[in-house]
């Protein structure tokens, strides 16, 4: 028995009578009839008790009515599922990201989409770019935020926003009024960095633009992540330098200053696998551009 024909038993239980059900399949009355039998004889059970003006359902038959409708329901239940996951409208999505990325439009980006897709869980776990690598090519994460972006032949990257780099510093250090720190005093500070390890990251990427600058940089401290940096910075064990976005967020025991002249620029970008097909993906890449957009 296959669904086609258990709809052709309900429509009969349902109507108890064969003509009206055939006219509710939209088919002739005797191949319905035939279909009844078929099934009958399939299951060895008497499904309807056939009188001159009625019919009624067996106790088989009342028992195949109750299932069959469970059944149904199940099927349309699963379908509606199904297609919701294939719509990107249920299901999980994986987002990894790096410390400085929660200063800048990643949360705008991630309650747009709890906005647009409520159904879906999202899993938010950060990471630096090297862990962020590995936990792409391991599939173990779905779409991540990286600064700056990751490397690779199997990865797509958008980029989302351009940011200049600024400084970080303690707010005891007197700067006479101004907005801007000279390139060549922030020699004469102690350089916090991160993370120190794996390497190459975005500390070397800031160790490059000082160099390119023609500076060396001056006593480096390494930690591992900018949280851990900024709370060194505030409680005065040096500067360090940052994308312009951390400065959204103002922190007791530092201030920030514009680097003049400009160093470098840092992008935060949306990185995903090359031969990622799932919608969900897609749809956070989508958003994410369109919200950087209305950003820029």
């Amino acid at each position: 028995m296959n669904f086609k024909q258990l709809t052709y038993f309900i429509a009969v239980a349902e109507e108890l009578h064969f003509g009206r059900a055939a006219e509710r399949l939209d088919m002739a009355q005797p191949p319905l009839s035939r279909q009844i039998k078929q099934i009958e004889e399939e299951l060895g059970a008497i499904l309807f008790n056939r009188g001159r003006s009625a019919i009624s359902l067996t106790q088989a038959g009342e028992r195949l009515l109750a299932r069959g409708k469970s059944i149904l329901a199940q099927l349309e239940d699963t379908k509606l599922e199904v297609r919701r996951l294939g719509q990107g409208a249920e299901g999980r999505l994986r987002i990894g990201f790096v410390g400085s990325a929660t200063f800048g439009i990643m949360p705008n980006i991630i309650k747009s989409y709890r906005a647009n897709y409520p159904e879906v869980n999202l899993s938010l776990i950060p990471m630096n770019n090297a862990q962020l690598h590995r936990a792409l090519i391991s599939r173990e994460l779905d779409v991540v935020f990286a600064r700056p972006a990751l490397q690779d032949p199997e990865f797509l990257t958008r980029e989302l926003l351009e940011e200049k780099l600024i400084l970080a510093l303690p707010d005891v250090v007197d700067t006479g009024g101004r907005s801007v720190a000279k390139l060549e005093r922030l020699m004469t500070h102690n350089l916090i960095l991160y993370p120190e390890y794996p390497r190459p990251s975005y500390a070397d990427f800031v160790l490059k633009a000082i160099e390119d600058a023609g500076f060396k940089a001056p006593l480096r401290i390494w930690c591992m992540d900018l949280q851990t940096a900024l709370g060194l910075v505030a409680v005065g064990e040096g500067v360090c330098i940052v994308p312009e976005s951390v400065s959204n967020a103002p922190r007791k025991g530092m201030k920030f200053l514009k680097i003049e002249p400009e160093i470098a620029r840092t992008a935060l970008s949306l990185n995903y696998r090359l031969d990622e097909q799932g919608v969900h993906v897609q749809n956070f890449v989508k958003l994410a551009q369109k919200v950087a957009r209305k950003v820029i």
